[in-house]
């Protein structure tokens, strides 16, 4: 059995809300199938007041074992890193998750507040927010770069805003189960399983991207990288994969990725003064270009996905046959 402790920092709980809608497993085969004691959960949890205060000086002294602390929600370390602006159980949050991350087994952080800060650490970041092991691109965060849980990993981040709920359940499944040695985390500590392949991969709409092919938000056909600035292409995530509600996406309903996974949601305008910044241009940054594409070759492969994609839209000569005939 796996003691479990979910606290929340500055969150909208929107992570919560998505957790326990999760599928496979559910939260309640959690429970019953695969052992995890959930100890408490702010918003599913009997406990109260004393109550929880208890549980966690319980799990602080070691009365308690705690296998897995997960975390939504920013760190609050403002004013002028006091952590008074969240308060919990008559102390700031961050102390608590200070002193039962030194215990835990594992720790999780679920959501961007969590993994990168997120929102609230949008500039110029009154609260003082950051994730527990990120701020934004930069490792380090609240816990700190060199951070190792007892467990021997570092914290497992899980991103979304909100995360997809069988990420989560099925990162408890595995600690839980003893089968961590399985989850590979890449540079910004994702599960290598949810967030190897982009966002893109999966999408209906790929090969009107290849083809340059423009569309419009709400309508099928097209892709909106370019009318709206889908995040998509550069976006790792399982979003096309492991599907929302086992049924669709964001891009398969036609509306634009946000890059809601990658440490620099929001994607901020510091000129504008956006929050959510678009893109509608490649541009010739090697960062822009797919992982594992020769620049030249991209860019050369894309131009021809274009002129073939007019060809067949004039003409309505297939590619394939086009090809072969030459």
């Amino acid at each position: 059995m796996a003691n479990v402790l979910w606290l929340q920092g500055g969150a909208c709980s929107g992570n919560t809300m998505s957790f326990l809608n999760a599928q496979e497993p559910t939260v309640v085969e959690l429970v019953t199938d695969f052992g995890v004691n959930i100890l408490w959960h702010p918003s599913i949890g009997l406990e109260i007041g004393h109550q929880v205060s208890e549980l966690m000086n319980d799990i602080k002294s070691g009365k308690v074992p705690l296998d897995i602390l997960v975390f939504e929600g920013s760190i609050v370390q403002g004013p002028n890193n006091t952590g008074t602006m969240n308060y919990f159980a008559e102390r700031p949050m961050k102390d608590w998750v200070k002193e039962l991350s030194e215990v835990a087994g594992f720790v999780v952080a679920i959501g961007d507040c969590a993994t990168w800060g997120g929102i609230p650490a949008v500039p110029p970041n009154p609260s003082e927010s950051t994730g527990m092991q990120f701020l934004k691109e930069k490792k380090g965060g609240f816990l700190g770069h060199n951070y190792v849980s007892k467990g021997g990993l570092p914290v497992i981040n899980i991103p979304g805003c909100p995360a997809h709920p069988d990420w989560v359940t099925q990162i408890l499944v595995a600690i839980s189960t003893g089968r961590v040695k399985d989850i590979l985390l890449d540079d910004y500590h994702r599960p290598k399983t949810f967030f190897t392949d982009f966002v893109q991969t999966g999408c209906p709409n790929a090969i009107s991207f290849a083809q340059k092919v423009d569309g419009h938000f709400g309508k099928r056909g097209g892709c909106l990288f370019y009318e709206v600035g889908c995040r998509g292409p550069m976006t790792r995530a399982s979003c096309n994969r492991i599907l929302w509600n086992r049924v669709s996406s964001k891009t398969r309903a036609n509306h634009p990725c946000l890059g809601c996974t990658e440490p620099g949601f929001p994607h901020h305008d510091l000129v504008k003064g956006s929050v959510f910044k678009t893109m509608k241009y490649l541009g010739f940054l090697p960062k822009d270009v797919p992982a594992g594409t020769n620049k030249l070759a991209y860019y050369t492969r894309a131009g021809f996905e274009k002129v073939m994609g007019t060809v067949e839209n004039l003409t309505g000569v297939n590619k394939e046959h086009f090809e072969t005939s030459k």
